[in-house]
């Protein structure tokens, strides 16, 4: 059922942890699988009058800690097993920032390029409809993901507050600020690689300057906020791509151009800017660079492509953009590996920050957010590098036993139901 490559990565990543830190078999058992999944049809009435019928997905896998947290995904290549694995992650993610939350994830099996707005919104409403008894403020709390954004959470408040017959803000997060939002929400996940990215280039004795290049796969929520972090203090973003290519200047890009041009005319191919030239994705990520931020999707490099990346430091944006055989191959290079699952970590830490200014209804101002997401974000980095010290592993593994530490305590304090 679960076969989905990235699902059998992070399934052999949980066991080599949990070998390697001697972690109770019976807790590993438990987090081998889903506590529960739910699979609806999601029949909406496109515009020329046709009904058509989607697949959509909810999974949540682990909730000793605390409610389920995960985003919602719309992409041509969502499953039950993909939805799973990622569900997975999210336990190990929330588990490791130390934050109250279980891990859970959810999406729908289509290209929103080729739906309408108004065609859109009626998917969301339908499967927030069909998935809605599953969820709650307290029990799941989904949050956008490839293929959303805060208007499709706007939609999935509405839609579940309509059937509650009462505002319900708690919901979602990832919200627009006039529905419940949170200041910072939008760059979260960007900015925690930044973050993470300084972190790393200070481990290594490298200083993020006018001589450091940086090469972004994925030009988009993740991407475009690292990027612009990143080249304030003063790096060369010399590469960034999308779905339809990849755009370069060995002198640096003009990031502000770029992110322009795509939320103008969505896609990078075509773009014109003096000095650029168009490569594929696959030269992109073979290029001489100091920093390599893969943010796009799972799988971009593998046994097959790794050998051509040259990068000091590559930090995981996407969730699983490095398989396990591109990781272990790159670490023994040479290469400092920021794991995904701490790496792209900061748009689950705000949407934690959300969560609570709006059960309080008190909200923060951005210095805040900002200085509360780097301050969790640094004490779990030096988690997993003593994890890593500890251990003698590759910094994957070390983020999934510091992980698997917390969620072990858990487990045990609580039990098992029934005894």
């Amino acid at each position: 059922m679960f076969d989905a490559p990235l699902f059998k990565d992070a399934f052999t990543q949980l066991e080599q942890a949990s070998e390697v830190m001697g972690l109770d078999p019976n807790i590993l058992e438990r987090l081998k699988y889903p506590k529960r999944a739910l699979t609806v049809s999601v029949p909406i009435r496109l515009d020329d009058g046709t009904v058509k019928t989607f697949l959509g997905y909810r999974v949540q896998h682990n909730m000793t800690i605390g409610p389920g947290k995960g985003g919602i995904r719309y992409h041509p290549n969502v499953d039950l097993s993909e939805t799973a694995a990622l569900a997975m992650l999210m336990t190990f993610k929330c588990a490791l920032v130390g934050l109250p939350l279980g891990g859970a994830k959810g999406g729908i099996q289509v290209d929103p390029n080729e739906l309408s707005r108004q065609e859109l919104q009626s998917l969301t409403r339908r499967y927030a409809t069909e998935i809605n008894s599953f969820i709650g403020p307290n029990v799941d709390i989904p949050a956008p993901d490839i293929g959303t954004d805060g208007q499709t959470m706007a939609w999935f408040l509405d839609t579940y507050s309509q059937l509650k017959g009462h505002t319900v803000s708690g919901i979602v997060t990832g919200k627009p600020i006039s529905v419940g939002g949170s200041l910072g929400r939008a760059e979260s996940t960007g900015k925690g690689v930044a973050y993470c990215v300084n972190f790393a280039a200070q481990k290594i004795g490298m200083k993020i300057g006018s001589n450091t290049a940086v090469v972004i796969h994925g030009f988009g929520k993740v991407g475009v906020p690292a990027a612009q972090d990143l080249k304030s203090q003063g790096a060369k973003i010399i590469a960034v791509s999308d779905v339809s290519g990849a755009v370069y200047n060995k002198d640096g890009l003009d990031i502000d151009a770029c992110s322009k041009w795509c939320k103008e005319r969505r896609f990078l191919k075509d773009i014109e800017l003096p000095g650029t030239k168009l490569i594929s994705n696959d030269e992109l990520l073979a290029l001489e660079t100091d920093i390599l931020i893969p943010a796009a999707i799972d799988g971009v490099v593998t046994a097959h492509n790794c050998k051509n990346v040259k990068a000091k430091i590559i930090a995981e944006g996407a969730n699983g953009p490095l398989t396990k055989e591109a990781v272990t191959y790159l670490t023994e290079k040479g290469a400092f590996i920021i794991p995904d699952i701490l790496c792209n970590a900061g748009g689950v830490i705000v949407s934690y920050f959300e969560w609570v200014q709006g059960l309080q209804n008190f909200f923060w101002d951005l210095d805040q957010i900002n200085g509360k997401l780097h301050d969790i974000l640094k004490d779990s980095f030096d988690t997993v590098i003593e994890c890593q010290e500890e251990y003698n592993v590759d910094m994957k593994k070390a983020a999934f036993i510091a992980a698997l530490k917390r969620l072990d305590r858990a487990m045990r304090l609580r039990g098992l139901f029934p005894s």
